[in-house]
C-alpha cells in the first residue's frame, strides 16, 4: 500500500487557497517531501529568500566554487530552521542521507551536494531552500479540511521551472481550475 491509497500526500504539491490566513503561506506552492502519521514536511517552491544568493551561501560555508551557480536563487523554503539548507533535486542523484520522495526527486540536506552543485557534478534539476514547512501529527489533514489547501500530481517542470510570479496560478490550473474563480470562502471545487 502507497502513501496516496492510505491519503498521504506524499510527492504531491499543496496549493494554498486564496483566504490562506497565515501569511507566510499566501499564494504558496509547496511540495511535500515526508507526509505520515507522524505529520508532514514540504518546502514552499514559488518564492525567494532574495537577502542571500548562491555565492554567498558557499562563502559563508567556506565552499570552492568553479563560478557555477550564479544564477542559482535561493528559496524560502518555510519558517521552520530557517537557517537550515535542504536542496529538492532530480533522482538521479544520490549520496548518503538523500531521502527519495518519489521515483522522480529526492531531497538532500547535506553540505555536499552543495559542494557537487558549486563543481557542476550536482543533479539535474535542483532548488535551494533555507528552513521548511512542518505540520504536527494530523494537523495538515485538518487544514485541507477546513480548506485551505488544495493537492495536485507534482510534476519537475512545475517545480524546478524558475519562472515563480505565476507558478501558484500554474499549479492550480492544473486542476482545471480557473484561479479568479477561487475566493477565500469557498470549498474544495
Amino acid at each position: 500500500m502507497n502513501d496516496q491509497e492510505e491519503g498521504y500526500l506524499t510527492g504531491q504539491l499543496l496549493i494554498a487557497m486564496p483566504g490562506m490566513a497565515d501569511p507566510r503561506f499566501a499564494r504558496t506552492v509547496v511540495y511535500i517531501c515526508a507526509h505520515n502519521e507522524e505529520g508532514a514536511m514540504g518546502l514552499v517552491v514559488n518564492r525567494l529568500i532574495g537577502s542571500i544568493t548562491f555565492p554567498d551561501l558557499l562563502e559563508q560555508l567556506d565552499i570552492e566554487s568553479a563560478g557555477l551557480g550564479e544564477d542559482i536563487e535561493v528559496h524560502f523554503g518555510g519558517p521552520v530552521e530557517s537557517g537550515r539548507g535542504f536542496v529538492l533535486h532530480s533522482a538521479e542523484y544520490e549520496q548518503d542521507g538523500t531521502l527519495k520522495v518519489t521515483n522522480l526527486m529526492s531531497l538532500t540536506a547535506t553540505i555536499d551536494i552543495l559542494r557537487d552543485i558549486a563543481s557542476g557534478g550536482g543533479p539535474r534539476h535542483s532548488m535551494l531552500a533555507l528552513g521548511y514547512a512542518g505540520w504536527g501529527p494530523g494537523q495538515l489533514d485538518s487544514e485541507i479540511q477546513a480548506n485551505g489547501w488544495l493537492n495536485v500530481e507534482a510534476d519537475e517542470g512545475l517545480v524546478f521551472d524558475q519562472n515563480l510570479d505565476g507558478k501558484w496560478e500554474r499549479a492550480i490550473s492544473k486542476l482545471g481550475i480557473d484561479p479568479s474563480m477561487l475566493s477565500g470562502d469557498a470549498g474544495h471545487a
